[in-house]
């Protein structure tokens, strides 16, 4: 009898035990979402386009750009995207492959307001306009790739800069060429590797000489000529073609490498070699090395010379 009266206490408190273990465990309260979660989305770009005569930005509508606005301030004009202000380090890592020791040394460089660039590489349609007006002076041929909406090619320094003065004074508003520093800092776009899609290349990127493969990528075929300026996927901040397919010129005179005298705010280095100017983006007909990011060359020309315009504008820092 005692052995069963033992059995059943020790029975009861097994279900006990049993019991308070199955109780529900208190419901931790989420927390709430953070301040950076609860903000509201960015607004989406806004376009100004002029589609019949000239019409600049007013001074107001200026004021009020947001960075991948864009904006076309004639019919003929090129279509301009707001890059916005920031900094970025110049020049390449040694360990990037196929680097040139004239892309040393690595340099901070900082941009206190934010300027706009030309979406495209200017295209024969633009180039045309500037002709029929008798504002440029310079190559008339296509290179037998056709014009249109093709990059126009066979642009020297000088044409370039005719262009640039008929376009200011059509406009009324400031347009130039890239500062060498503008020129890497809207075609790295906030990245920092060989190309602004990545550490190595392929023929769905960009027009380039892609039968040589670069840093283990893939190997394709080459480009038999340009490709029209908006080709291919446009970059972070909305610019197509930055890599490969034309040369552009940037408004720097020719320096061998980076020094102490190189300015760090954005201005083109007007120091050096003033009889060349250096030229940056690759071409069609190279190889995937000469497109990268850092990469710079001087005064070449040829056929596949262009040029991308640079807008000032008048905005707060």
């Amino acid at each position: 009898l005692k052995l069963l009266v033992a059995l059943a206490a020790a029975a009861l408190t097994v279900a006990l035990d049993d019991g308070a273990s199955a109780k529900p465990k208190p419901v931790r309260p989420k927390p709430a979402p953070s301040v950076e979660s609860a903000k509201p989305a960015a607004p989406p770009p806004r376009q100004f386009f002029v589609t019949k005569g000239v019409q600049p930005l007013t001074p107001e509508v200026e004021q009020t750009l947001r960075p991948k606005d864009s904006f076309k301030e004639c019919d003929t004009c090129p279509e301009m995207v707001v890059v916005p202000k920031g900094s970025f380090t110049m020049g390449t890592p040694i360990t990037e492959v196929d680097r040139y020791k004239g892309e040393d040394p690595l340099h901070r460089v900082t941009f206190l307001r934010p300027f706009a660039v030309g979406r495209f590489t200017i295209s024969f349609d633009e180039w045309d306009a500037c002709l029929a007006d008798g504002g440029c002076d310079g190559n008339k041929g296509d290179d037998k790739f056709g014009r249109g909406r093709m990059p126009a090619q066979g642009i020297t320094f000088d044409a370039a800069k005719s262009y640039l003065a008929w376009l200011s004074r059509k406009v009324g508003r400031t347009y130039r060429l890239p500062s060498e520093s503008e020129r890497e800092y809207f075609t790295r776009a906030d990245t920092t590797t060989a190309f602004w899609f990545g550490k190595t290349i392929s023929q769905q990127d960009a027009s380039y000489a892609a039968g040589t493969p670069y840093a283990n990528g893939p190997r394709g075929v080459d480009s038999k000529g340009p490709a029209v300026v908006d080709s291919y996927a446009p970059n972070p901040f909305g610019l197509y073609q930055v890599h490969g397919n034309v040369m552009e010129w940037t408004e720097d005179c020719f320096n061998k490498r980076y020094t102490e005298d190189t300015p760090t705010d954005g201005a083109p280095w007007l120091e050096g070699d003033c009889t060349k100017h250096m030229v940056r983006g690759g071409l069609w007909n190279w190889s995937a090395d000469k497109s990268r990011s850092g990469y710079r060359d001087d005064n070449y020309f040829g056929s596949g010379n262009s040029f991308r315009v640079v807008r000032t504008l008048n905005v707060q820092p």
